[in-house]
């Protein structure tokens, strides 16, 4: 058992048993319930770009239009999907995760506030 005044901090708040509370669960859950399919996704888009291009070198060397050729769109496909994912947590968090945390925030603030 960890000592108890490494847990306390000098404003009386338990952070250990904020960090086991329910509603932090919650939103720890939550995040990780949108990040790691997006981060899985994004990994094996990521790696089937680097196969492609390494023993498909016909297939993205095909020229689409141009001088344009697959392997540059699925490149360029790389950067989209990166501002795309950012976009999507941005917009996840700002809905889903915020709010909980605005709660715990103020939850904590009114704690440090009454100690």
């Amino acid at each position: 058992m960890p000592d108890r005044n490494a847990i306390d901090s000098p404003d009386g708040i338990d952070y250990i048993a904020v960090e086991e509370s329910q509603r932090f669960r919650t939103l720890k859950r939550t995040q990780r319930s949108f990040i790691f399919p997006l981060a899985a996704f994004f990994l094996v888009w990521y790696f089937v770009y680097v196969l492609l291009a390494a023993f498909a070198t016909d297939f993205m060397g095909q020229r689409v239009w141009g001088d344009i050729t697959v392997g540059l769109l699925f490149g360029l496909g790389q950067f989209v999907t990166t501002f795309a994912i950012t976009m999507a947590y941005v917009a996840f968090a700002n809905r889903k995760l915020d709010p909980i945390a605005q709660e715990i925030r103020e939850d904590l603030e009114k704690a440090q506030a009454g100690a």
